[in-house]
């Protein structure tokens, strides 16, 4: 109730003499006002966001996943492409590739879309695994090399990838170290009744005018919020906790037998970093002073559920990531 509150207290404030925080959450506002339904997946594309990681979204069509990529670009500054990934999409079609100039005698690069602020990769499991790995270096390193020469990318950078787990005919599904590169992988479901009905309204209004945004978000504002998210502190007990539950993945014998059997591969060290970031910049959203056992709960299923490799015995059984992560986080106690 109070999170409400202070929305509409902020709705109307100027700008220029808005804090941070404030402008943070006049661009979630924003992003609520166009994406109907989907209020876990506009927080979560708003965490990446301030973590500077990147995010995988998974969901039936037409459940708004590539309008809300493209409306959060439209609200920051920066520039914006978008990438669909197709069966015969060549790796030099996202990075770039050199480029002979007969008038001069040399080779120039020319850059691909993928240096850009923000990027959508459009059904990113229709591509194969060559094309796929050629954002690994990007998406892990922050830059890109073509032959001998590294070329860094934007200080904002930031890939949003949808996938349809509906289609596995002419899909490559994601290997695992691509995967991880993730900061979090978001399931977005249908929307209710009374949803899906202010989508057909939104939709009506559109169509009968054109609806222009007056909010962006500046670079130097975001960066300024990354300082002050790095500001929240991290009480050793919530330090404990998240290394305890990292550990339990990999170690799940030592909490239950049964759920040892589900598991075949625990996350990584930056399954770890990606649990702390994901938690503190929640924490910041919510306007707290310091991170609790509650946020890294918040986000534990989005930021573990594609580093956990099931068992065979699970598949088998029909159990997934998220039933296992719930059942890690009941045997996990919080300090």
């Amino acid at each position: 109730m109070e999170n409400t509150e202070n929305m509409e207290n902020i709705e109307n404030t100027p700008t220029n003499s808005s804090s941070v925080l404030e402008q943070i959450l006049l661009l979630k506002n924003a992003l609520g006002k166009s994406i109907i339904g989907q209020q876990h997946l506009i927080e979560r594309m708003i965490v990446a966001l301030l973590c500077g990681g990147h995010l995988l979204v998974e969901g039936a069509p037409g459940l708004a996943k590539t309008r809300a990529v493209r409306t959060l670009s439209e609200l920051i500054e920066g520039e914006f492409h978008r990438i669909q990934f197709t069966p015969d999409l060549l790796p030099s079609d996202l990075t770039g590739t050199d480029i002979y100039r007969q008038e001069t005698g040399e080779f120039i690069f020319q850059s691909g879309p993928i240096f850009n602020n923000m990027v959508l990769a459009d059904e990113i499991n229709r591509a194969p695994a060559k094309v796929q790995s050629a954002l690994l270096e990007a998406m892990g390193e922050g830059q890109v090399t073509i032959g001998t020469t590294t070329y860094p990318m934007p200080e904002l950078f930031m890939v949003m990838a949808t996938q349809n787990p509906i289609e596995q005919e002419g899909t490559y599904p994601l290997p695992e170290a691509q995967l991880d590169r993730f900061l979090m992988h978001i399931l977005v479901d249908y929307p209710d009744v009374d949803e899906e009905r202010e989508i057909l309204r939104l939709v009506d209004r559109e169509k009968q005018e054109i609806i222009e945004n007056q909010f962006t978000l500046s670079q130097q504002q975001l960066k300024q919020a990354k300082q002050e998210i790095l500001q929240i502190n991290v009480p050793e007990a919530t330090e404990i906790y998240i290394i305890q539950l990292i550990a339990a993945t990999r170690n799940p014998q030592a909490y239950d037998e049964e759920l040892a059997n589900l598991i075949e591969y625990g996350a990584s060290p930056r399954g770890t970093l990606s649990l702390l970031h994901c938690a503190r910049a929640l924490s910041w959203l919510n306007g707290n002073e310091y991170v609790t056992a509650l946020e890294v709960q918040q986000v534990a299923h989005d930021v573990l559920r594609h580093r956990i490799l099931l068992s065979l015995e699970a598949e088998s059984q029909g159990i997934t990531s998220d039933q296992v992560i719930t059942r890690l986080l009941d045997l996990t106690p919080a300090i």
